[in-house]
């Protein structure tokens, strides 16, 4: 299974790289009720429209976490939001074997947790890899990952190189 967080999941229909990404995955694709909050919850926006399509296709399923209590202890330890405590403790639950998520304290918690994760620049560059997308398309939607993600710089710079030496 393969589970967003919100802000990963925003990032690749903001690039829309979202349709062709569930095209190629191999994994159910799974949320957790927050991010389906946080993703189609409020604003009527591009990126919100395509998630929601992708939910009412049943190509992203909605997964109701049940362990409340981790939840709120990953909030308390980690520092995190509640969309990315509920990702994780769904991840941990349904044995994920990856979560996609760009929160730098989520992250942390997947390295101590010992998830497996993902960023939308990991997944931009695992398409390129697998010739789902060409080098100019790739750094088009890198681009748009800069412009709407907050990356450091020598990750953006890095993602080039491995953008332009995808083979």
């Amino acid at each position: 299974m393969f589970i967003f967080d919100a802000s990963t999941l925003i990032l690749i229909a903001k690039t829309e790289t979202l349709e062709s990404f569930l095209d190629s995955v191999e994994l159910d694709v799974a949320i957790p009720l927050e991010v389906e909050k946080e993703c189609c919850g409020v604003k009527r926006s591009l990126d919100a429209l395509m998630i929601q399509k992708a939910l009412d296709e049943s190509r992203i399923r909605v997964v109701a976490v049940k362990n409340k209590k981790l939840i709120t202890k990953l909030e308390g330890d980690f520092g995190l939001g509640r969309g990315e405590a509920e990702a994780i403790a769904l991840a941990l639950a349904e044995k994920a074997r990856v979560l996609g998520i760009d929160d730098k304290n989520g992250i942390n918690a997947c390295k101590l947790l010992g998830i497996a994760f993902t960023t939308a620049i990991g997944i931009l560059v695992r398409m390129r890899e697998k010739r789902l997308l060409t080098i100019n398309e790739a750094l088009a939607k890198l681009e748009m990952l800069a412009k709407h993600g907050r990356y450091k710089q020598s990750i953006l710079q890095d993602a080039r190189r491995k953008l332009e030496t995808a083979t």
